[in-house]
């Protein structure tokens, strides 16, 4: 019996000593980051409805954006019940596009622009991008942090026995990032 007691002691020493704690520490961090994400993607979501009809109420004739916007938004909001990040990103980056016009929308009103509700929720809009970026920024810290531990010897042994592996990061996937812009003065 007291053979066991010391088996099970240097068990738990060998697995203190290889990271488990730290692994699981790590990997919480990575969710909860995640987790903020997903609070600021959906905070994005709940906000362009009331800007949809804040502008609607002014520009009538744009029916092709507001069905463009609401369905976007759709897509975000479900990509974020979803909780998998790449389908938030891809959603994401869907939606940003049709937002973009509808925001130029208001550029042709002016009684828009001066419009109070519209102001605060332009301003409450740009507040929640710049809460994703960070939110975002977050949660890459966190999973390099995670992935870069787990990549260690000896944590490697212990994160393979726990079936943990890399962490995926969070890409924003933007229409044409990917070619550079190319800029024409002919014209």
């Amino acid at each position: 019996m007291n053979m066991l007691k010391r088996s099970w002691v240097l068990a738990l020493a060998v697995l203190a000593g290889c990271g488990y704690n730290t692994i699981q520490t790590y990997d919480e961090q990575v969710n909860a980051a995640a987790a903020q994400i997903k609070v600021q993607l959906q905070r994005r979501a709940d906000l362009i409805p009331n800007l949809v009809e804040t502008v609607k109420g002014y520009a009538k004739q744009e029916q092709t954006i507001f069905t463009e916007v609401a369905e976007a938004r759709a897509k975000l909001a479900g990509a974020v019940q979803s909780g998998d990040l790449q389908q938030m990103a891809q959603a994401n980056a869907q939606l940003t596009a049709p937002l973009g016009r509808l925001l130029a929308i208001a550029e042709n009103y002016p009684q828009l622009k001066s419009n109070e509700n519209f102001r605060s929720l332009q301003d409450q809009l740009e507040g929640t991008e710049n809460r994703i970026a960070v939110a975002r920024q977050d949660y890459n810290d966190a999973v390099n942090r995670y992935n870069a531990y787990i990549r260690r010897f000896p944590q490697v042994l212990t994160a393979k026995i726990l079936g943990k592996g890399p962490r995926p990061y969070f890409e924003l996937e933007t229409p044409g990032a990917a070619q550079a812009p190319k800029v024409d003065f002919s014209k």
